[in-house]
C-alpha cells in the first residue's frame, strides 16, 4: 500500500465559490505546505487562479501538486442547470489541461427537498426509481466517459450526504449498475459513517474500485443527536459531527488495514469543514491532522 497525503481548500473554510470571509489562496498554499501536505484538491472552482501557468508556477514554488477536483452536476437532468453543467465541463476542462488524473464527481447537492430533509436518515422510498435512476446511471458512465477520452481524468465518483447516492444501499446498488471499467470510488469516510454505512466494510466490498480517498472524521454520537432532532447537514457541521481526525468514530486503522489487502495506492485528501467564522485555527488545526495520519504510519 502506498499513501500520499494531500488537503483542499475546505480545510480553510473555502466551502463555496462564494463562501464570505475566507483566507486569500495564496495563504491557504502556504499553510498546505506549512502543515505538511503535498498535494491539493482545487477547491471551488475560481478560487485558486484560473491562469494555468500562474498556479502550476505557484504549486511549483512550495512542492505542492494539484490532483483533481470535486465536481457536481445534475446526474438526473444534465441540462437542469445549465450554469452548474458549464462549469462543471470548465473545471473538467482546467484539471486536464493542468496533468490532473483525477476526478471526483458528485451529484448536485441539496437538488431534492426530501432529501436535504432527511440527510442521514434516508429511506429506501426516497431513492431514485426507473427512468430516473437509469438517467442517473448514464450520465455518469458518459461524464466519467468523457473525462476520461478527452482529458486523461480517471473518474470516481463521491457519495455525498443530502445527494442522491448517500444510504449504504444507494452506495451498493451505484456500485453494480455504473462501469467498472470507468468509475471507481472515492471513499469519503465521513459521508459513508453519516449516511449509515461502515467505511471498513465499504472499502471491503468495493475491493480495487477504492481508488481515491477523502479522510474525513465523523462523531457517532453528535450524528446520533442530529438524527434524533432531524437537523440538516448545515446544523450538523455547526454542532461539530465532524470533528478533528482521532476525536470521532471512523476507525481509521481498520480501514487502512483494508486498504493495505487491497493495494491501495494512490491520493488520501484531507477534509475539515470549518465554518469561516468559527475562530478554528485552520493551520493548527491542519498540523494536527496531518500528525495524526503520522501516528498511523502515512
Amino acid at each position: 500500500m502506498k499513501i500520499q497525503v494531500a488537503t483542499a481548500p475546505v480545510s480553510w473554510g473555502v466551502l463555496l465559490k462564494d463562501t464570505p470571509n475566507v483566507p486569500p489562496w495564496s495563504q491557504v498554499l502556504d499553510e498546505i505546505k506549512a502543515a505538511g501536505y503535498t498535494g491539493t484538491e482545487l477547491g471551488p472552482y475560481g478560487y485558486l487562479p484560473q491562469d494555468q501557468a500562474l498556479l502550476q508556477d505557484e504549486l511549483d514554488r512550495r512542492g505542492l501538486v494539484l490532483i483533481s477536483a470535486y465536481v457536481q452536476f445534475n446526474l438526473v437532468d444534465l441540462q437542469a442547470r445549465p450554469d452548474v453543467y458549464e462549469e462543471g465541463m470548465a473545471t473538467i476542462r482546467f484539471l486536464g489541461a493542468m496533468g490532473c488524473e483525477w476526478l471526483v464527481l458528485s451529484d448536485l447537492l441539496l437538488v431534492d427537498a426530501l432529501r436535504s430533509q432527511r440527510a442521514g436518515r434516508i429511506r429506501p422510498e426516497d431513492g431514485l426509481q426507473g427512468e430516473a435512476w437509469e438517467r442517473f446511471i448514464r450520465n455518469t458512465n458518459d461524464i466519467a466517459r468523457q473525462a476520461y477520452n478527452e482529458f486523461g481524468l480517471k473518474t470516481v465518483f463521491h457519495p455525498h450526504v443530502g445527494a442522491y447516492i448517500e444510504s449504504e444501499a444507494e452506495v451498493d446498488r451505484f456500485r453494480e449498475d455504473t462501469d467498472a471499467t470507468l468509475v471507481g470510488l472515492c471513499l469519503d469516510t465521513a459521508h459513508l459513517m453519516y449516511g449509515g454505512s461502515d467505511p471498513v466494510e465499504v472499502a471491503r466490498r468495493w475491493g480495487d474500485r477504492v481508488r481515491y480517498l477523502h479522510i474525513k472524521e465523523c462523531d457517532r454520537a453528535t450524528l446520533e443527536q442530529v438524527r434524533a432532532n432531524e437537523w440538516d447537514y448545515f446544523k450538523a457541521v455547526e454542532v461539530g459531527v465532524f470533528p478533528e481526525l482521532g476525536q470521532g468514530s471512523v476507525d481509521f486503522a481498520g480501514l487502512l488495514g483494508v486498504l493495505d489487502e487491497n493495494g491501495f495506492d494512490g491520493w488520501a485528501v484531507v477534509e475539515q469543514d470549518i465554518l469561516p467564522e468559527s475562530g478554528i485555527d485552520a493551520l493548527a488545526s491542519a498540523k494536527r491532522n496531518r500528525e495524526y495520519l503520522r501516528h498511523l504510519g502515512l
